[in-house]
């Protein structure tokens, strides 16, 4: 049996490179979106088994990175993209099912993908934008006073509603979106009361 410890993989054991047929089986045991996958290569010895293969050697053939590990910005990708460049081969970017690349090996940069990352960006930022919006039924935190209600909201000022029923006229520019808080703030002392 010490001949047999040095092959590598064992019909016998676990050991070797574990490679799945396809990729619905990476996704239907959670690997396809919980890190780096791809396409690889086996060589040397490799033992077949219902849902894939294990092998003595691999190497990578391409990449592919869910969109959840992506650094938000380019400069960070710039920063980590080395690492998986440096394999000589095509890398994706992997989001709903489908797949788009983001780097083809002797050129760089996809045109195609670049563009969809920073599309996603954009989006982002937009959705971002909305959501810091004051609109009708946030909430906004009165330093000292307590929570009121946003009952209207415009570019100018704010109708807002304490817990005793109050409605407050604040001037918009005076209520500021806390990000450590994550939530709207009025920091004025002087507020115009309407009732």
């Amino acid at each position: 049996m010490a001949e047999a410890a040095n092959e590598v993989p064992h019909r016998k054991c676990t050991c070797g490179i574990y490679a799945a047929k396809n990729s619905e089986h990476l996704r239907q045991v959670g690997y396809a979106d919980g890190g780096v996958c791809g396409e690889v290569y086996l060589w040397g010895t490799v033992v077949e088994h219902k849902l894939g293969w294990r092998a003595q050697f691999a190497y990578p053939k391409s990449l592919g990175l869910p969109l959840s590990l992506l650094p938000f910005t380019l400069a960070e990708l710039n920063a980590r993209l080395p690492a998986l460049i440096a394999f000589g081969i095509d890398i994706f970017v992997l989001h709903n099912k489908q797949s788009m690349r983001l780097w083809k090996h002797g050129s760089g940069y996809d045109p195609d993908g670049l563009d969809y990352i920073i599309s996603l960006r954009g989006e982002h930022y937009l959705r971002q934008q909305e959501e810091r919006k004051l609109k009708k039924g946030d909430r906004v935190a009165l330093l000292r006073r307590g929570i009121a209600v946003v009952e209207q909201a415009d570019e100018r000022e704010a109708l807002v509603m304490l817990w005793d029923r109050r409605v407050e006229r604040i001037a918009r520019k005076d209520i500021v979106f806390n990000k450590q808080n994550r939530r709207w703030e009025c920091r004025c002392p002087g507020y115009g009361r309407i009732t």
